[in-house]
């Protein structure tokens, strides 16, 4: 079983307070990020599919785009999603990769091949390599479904370039590191590297004064739906 989901602020502040004390790395950077807010999603099958909504659009479009779907398929069932025709999909605005992972996730659940809400109770490592297996879903979805959406302690999206750029700027890093770089660099955080990820991109934010909005790294480790 996981050892810690993320439910609340209390929880992450926990997680925060032992992580600053047994790293005086991420000790130091609290001054300049601050305490960083738990930010949550919905979890399920709607909460993933608008991860994938979003997925290399402006903030705006993946609004837009994820109001039409919501709205088109009400009550957001997973039944619905998989009869759906591929043209009623492009209408609404998904582009092709997306409109077959979506309708693959819908047929994964109707199998009974995954439980998206079960995957809070199961070790980070079991649980990301459970969302990979569909198609479509690459790493940095399945992370940021884990963390956000079921709030899980260890979640770690080292495929996300605000991460990695919060990291290299936080550790003085020559270069940013890539998502290989940044699974070494955490694995002292476990159990609490999603607490850590928070951490980051509060500092990030407040160094160059904008949101971390996550992002997926464009190379060859994330091959999620674009």
């Amino acid at each position: 079983m996981a050892s810690h989901v993320l439910r609340n602020q209390a929880d992450l502040d926990a997680g925060l307070a032992i992580l600053t004390a047994n790293d005086p790395r991420l000790a130091k950077l609290v001054p300049t990020a601050g305490r960083p807010a738990l930010r949550q999603r919905p979890a399920g099958l709607a909460g993933l599919c608008a991860i994938i909504c979003a997925q290399q659009l402006s903030t705006a479009s993946a609004s837009a785009i994820w109001g039409r779907f919501s709205a088109a398929f009400d009550p957001f069932h997973h039944d619905a999603l998989r009869r759906a025709r591929s043209d009623k999909l492009a209408r609404i605005g998904l582009s092709r990769p997306k409109i077959k992972t979506v309708k693959a996730i819908g047929a994964a659940i109707a199998k009974g091949d995954i439980d998206l809400e079960a995957l809070a109770g199961m070790e980070a490592d079991d649980a990301h390599s459970a969302l990979t297996a569909l198609h479509g879903i690459g790493p940095w979805t399945a992370d940021i479904y884990l963390l956000f959406c079921l709030g899980h302690a260890d979640a770690w999206p080292a495929g996300d370039l605000a991460l990695q750029e919060a990291a290299r700027l936080a550790f003085g890093l020559k270069r940013r590191p890539s998502a290989k770089d940044m699974v070494t660099l955490a694995q002292e955080w476990r159990p609490w590297r999603a607490v850590a990820a928070h951490l980051l991109w509060n500092y990030y934010r407040s160094i160059k004064r904008r949101d971390a909005v996550p992002i997926p790294a464009q190379n060859r480790e994330n091959r999620d739906a674009r």
